[in-house]
């Protein structure tokens, strides 16, 4: 299996990678996967929303309805600048981290960090959310669901790896990021 990439260059990281950022959109994988791969690795594990819903006590949804967008993404990006300063961690973004370009910014230049792309297509992102419309209201709203996921495409494909995740299993996944990174 090989994953798809944006040019053979940027997989192959001069050395090992210290900390392995996963991004996708909803749906791709990010929770599934970032946990078996650190535990491939005897690595620690972080999902950013949990983090940011334990130290606010509320829900991103809350944190989305009380402060709006802008400033929810700030305060995303301040917790994954800190937490992107460990080492030997898989940290998964939430869908929309990438769209900050400080965040962009810091993961793809920050040395020792791969960015991995759980590449979904949205037809598959659907199938796997069903069920979850009352904690992801997006759904529902499939034009600005669509309108979302093309604009962030461009934005994901930018990271050092883009593996296309609909067809593959989870350790499939976790062989093709291991194998990229040098680590497997």
């Amino acid at each position: 299996m090989t994953a798809k990439t944006q040019s053979e260059a940027q997989t192959a990281p001069a050395v090992p990678p210290r900390r392995i950022v996963l991004t996708g959109f909803m749906g791709s994988g990010k929770s599934t996967i970032g946990p078996l791969v650190a535990g491939r690795l005897g690595w620690s594990f972080l999902d950013v929303d949990d983090v940011i819903e334990a130290e606010a006590g509320a829900t991103i949804a809350e944190l989305f309805a009380r402060h709006g967008e802008a400033p929810f993404r700030d305060r995303e990006h301040a917790t994954i600048t800190r937490l992107a300063a460990g080492d030997a961690l898989v940290l998964a973004l939430g869908g929309g981290a990438i769209e900050h370009p400080a965040t962009r910014s810091l993961l793809l230049n920050t040395p020792g960090t791969l960015l991995v792309h759980l590449e979904v297509e949205l037809a598959t992102t659907l199938t796997r959310c069903r069920g979850t419309e009352h904690t992801r209201p997006i759904l529902a709203d499939q034009a600005n669901l669509a309108s979302r996921y093309q604009r962030r495409l461009p934005l994901y494909r930018t990271a050092h790896l883009s593996i296309p995740v609909d067809a593959l299993t989870p350790d499939e996944v976790v062989d093709a990021i291991l194998q990229a990174a040098r680590l497997g």
